[in-house]
């Protein structure tokens, strides 16, 4: 099914996009994309039509959807995907994610596509804890032309450990609309800090991640429940509060004073979330396993004083000091000495936040995404 508005010319840039329901940064990059080619198709694979293909129509984009529950449905997608490169001929054909990967580009080569690109947007997670799954990574590497890596991390692990020419991988970033989490009201963070009862309580310490073991939220947690001995009013907030370390999370958290914490599921307005924190904390226990890390640009964007390992995109441009305080990998006892560092230099903390969005600014704008995009498939 489609919008039934048919292509403006043979030969389009067709994107297949896997089991996504919204992205925000998919949205602004189709948006400035749309700006400077209207010839594009996006092709979404998932059980039923997701919301980001409806905004995105409504913007005037070409969409389509076929349904896609999994394996099952590889022979029915495959085909119906080699057809439709077999009828238009695009120009080129960029896949997202691992399902649209692993379905749309094989079938692309096989219908004669010349420029076959995927963007790799995961890094060693299959190699540490799903090693049957590097095979079907080495699977898409293979159909690729191209592959985009949205970090050095990420291009590092496909060229030093799936053997991928390195001439084959290009490095290009997230962008960001900046002007999304520049225009945030206080009636909007007030409205945020209202829902999740924590107007009164400070300071407000932030994590927006996902429970899984390699975020380091446990060690968070560790950190600030000694904060609590000095600060008792202090509130950790936990958004995205949903994973497969969640057990675990919960027993630490349940040590914790009941009004000392508060977990959000999904809050649709990030911009006012991450305005409602006083100091911002991610701590990834590796270098490799964020293979970029959207919220250590989010929190920067919004000019909150954050406190990071180096994982993923932040190996690029995070200075101690500098744009933010850097700890040691599963510190907690680092993370604690940072947070009350943040908390009582106010000064420090201001210049931090000062210069992480000038930083950002500089190097993840959403056109420049865009800019970099086009000039590869130029290539």
């Amino acid at each position: 099914m489609n919008n039934n508005k048919p292509l403006l010319d043979k030969n389009p840039w067709v994107y297949v996009i896997s089991l996504v329901e919204r992205s925000l940064p998919m949205e602004w990059f189709f948006d400035e994309l749309y700006n400077q080619n209207e010839n594009i198709l996006i092709v979404f694979l998932n059980p039923v039509q997701p919301p980001i293909m409806e905004a995105l129509s409504k913007k005037g984009l070409q969409v389509q959807w076929l349904k896609y529950v999994g394996k099952k449905s590889i022979p029915f997608v495959f085909f119906k995907l080699f057809n439709l490169f077999s009828e238009l001929k695009p120009s080129v054909v960029h896949a997202h994610l691992f399902d649209a990967s692993l379905v749309s580009l094989p079938a692309a080569a096989l219908a004669g596509i010349k420029k076959r690109i995927h963007t790799r947007h995961h890094s060693s997670h299959h190699h540490y804890f799903f090693p049957h799954a590097v095979k079907y990574d080495n699977f898409i590497n293979y159909w690729s032309s191209s592959i985009f890596a949205i970090s050095d991390n990420v291009k590092n692990i496909l060229v030093e450990d799936e053997k991928v020419p390195a001439q084959k991988v290009k490095v290009v970033h997230h962008g960001f609309d900046f002007g999304m989490f520049q225009n945030v009201s206080s009636d909007r963070v007030k409205v945020v800090k209202g829902k999740y009862t924590y107007s009164e309580k400070g300071p407000v310490i932030g994590v927006v991640s996902r429970f899984t073991y390699w975020k380091g939220i446990q060690f968070i947690i560790s950190a600030f429940e000694k904060v609590l001995m000095k600060y008792p009013n202090a509130v950790l907030i936990l958004a995205n509060a949903k994973g497969d370390y969640i057990n675990e999370i919960n027993e630490l958290l349940s040590a914790l004073p009941y009004d000392s914490y508060r977990q959000i599921l999904f809050e649709a307005d990030t911009p006012a979330l991450f305005r409602s924190f006083d100091l911002f904390v991610h701590v990834p226990i590796d270098d490799h396993s964020e293979a970029f890390g959207q919220v250590y640009i989010e929190a920067l964007m919004s000019k909150v004083p954050s406190v990071f390992t180096l994982s993923g995109i932040a190996n690029e441009f995070i200075v101690d000091n500098r744009n933010a305080l850097v700890v040691g990998y599963k510190d907690f006892d680092g993370i604690y000495n940072s947070i009350i560092k943040l908390i009582e230099d106010k000064r420090l903390a201001e210049q931090l936040a000062s210069q992480g969005y000038e930083d950002v600014l500089e190097l993840f704008d959403v056109k420049t995404m865009v800019s970099n995009t086009i000039a590869y498939y130029g290539q």
